[in-house]
């Protein structure tokens, strides 16, 4: 572990910026997309967040690793980041209830990373030349070999990812007597949102990207959740298209993150490629309709575009970002469908959101 750990490694940016560091996790190569995440904790958590899938993490955090790894502190069933970006990469641990090093996890999730990089100028960089794609490699140091891998990785703008993290079969989750019976249309969803609906009394079955509204009506659901996701959703007609139907139907609908783009694109409301993107456990949001201000999780590199909101006459503003102004909640005019831009089930972070899920199941009981 120690030799691995000491390997030289390189990151690479599309704009041609160069890191030098040394190797953590697999010895190898990997690209995605370059962004960073400004929480203090949880990173293992961030790690297996679908919504992270085909990106590169950059951590502000100094140190990580220092708690270990926690088998139960995961969002997904592996690792979803493409690879990680650290300044202290620890594996040395003190946690007692700890399973494994971060080295030992990386490696057995097959996860490249590079430490021992300046992430404090690196995060400067990418904050004001914009999001951006990058490679990391331990095993090949040629600048020109790694442009030319480089070069051959598509934009996230574009692409669409959710089919590739969702669940391929429909599985259940909670206690099949509950109260109420949700149908989650699974885009990337965080264990936590399941579990945050168990908690209320709500039994979910948690349907693949590419299920049809009427398959998920055999289940005879109260309401419908759409999940978070990575990927862009203007790629994603199939998924609109389901949101359009539930709308139709007039179901109770709660949306997440991608789920919230979703819902804006099935009211003809546009989505666009953010320059930075939203990560981290404490940008400020209000709750305009009841004047109250909530510290909130954040994972996004896309958003509704707020003219298109502003205009609207099918929804109304719920929440706006007190750093940008970006809308970070919207409510369908007339039906019983409302989405955040945030993540109230947070896992890590605040908990200030999470009568959002309470909201959602008042909407059931009625």
């Amino acid at each position: 572990m120690t030799n691995y750990i000491k390997l030289p490694a390189v990151l690479l940016l599309e704009d041609g910026t160069v890191y030098h560091g040394k190797a953590a996790g697999k010895i190898g190569t990997t690209t995605g997309e370059i962004c960073f995440n400004t929480g203090m904790t949880g990173y293992q958590e961030i790690f297996t967040d679908p919504s992270y899938f085909g990106q590169i993490m950059v951590t502000t955090n100094a140190h990580i690793g220092n708690y270990g790894i926690h088998d139960e502190e995961i969002e997904s069933g592996d690792i979803k980041i493409a690879g990680l970006v650290c300044k202290n990469f620890n594996i040395a641990y003190s946690r007692k209830i700890s399973d494994t090093s971060i080295q030992d996890y990386f490696q057995d999730e097959n996860i490249v990373g590079i430490s021992d990089v300046d992430t404090r100028s690196l995060v400067r960089h990418i904050r004001d030349k914009g999001a951006m794609n990058a490679i990391i490699s331990s095993e090949i140091l040629d600048l020109e070999e790694l442009k030319k891998k480089l070069a051959a990785v598509p934009p996230m703008d574009g692409l669409e990812l959710s089919s590739q993290v969702s669940t391929q079969v429909a599985y259940e989750y909670g206690d099949p007597k509950a109260a109420h019976k949700v149908a989650v249309l699974d885009l990337g969803v965080k264990k936590n949102i399941l579990r945050s609906f168990d908690t209320r009394g709500v039994f979910a079955k948690v349907f693949p990207a590419k299920t049809s509204f009427s398959e998920m009506e055999n289940f005879k659901p109260d309401g419908y959740f759409i999940s978070n996701g990575p990927g862009d959703p203007a790629a994603m007609p199939y998924a609109v298209e389901t949101v359009k139907e539930i709308l139709a139907a007039d179901k109770p609908l709660f949306g997440i993150c991608l789920g919230h783009q979703l819902l804006a694109l099935a009211n003809g409301i546009g989505t666009m490629k953010m320059f930075n993107g939203h990560r981290g456990l404490n940008h400020p949001v209000k709750n305009v309709i009841i004047n109250h201000c909530e510290v909130t999780s954040q994972n996004h590199g896309f958003g509704v575009i707020q003219e298109d909101v502003r205009k609207s006459d099918k929804v109304e503003i719920t929440h706006v970002n007190l750093n940008d102004q970006s809308i970070e909640g919207i409510r369908v005019k007339g039906k019983k469908a409302f989405s955040v831009q945030y993540h109230p089930e947070s896992s890590p972070g605040p908990h200030d959101s999470r009568y959002l899920f309470d909201d959602f199941v008042g909407m059931l009981k009625k």
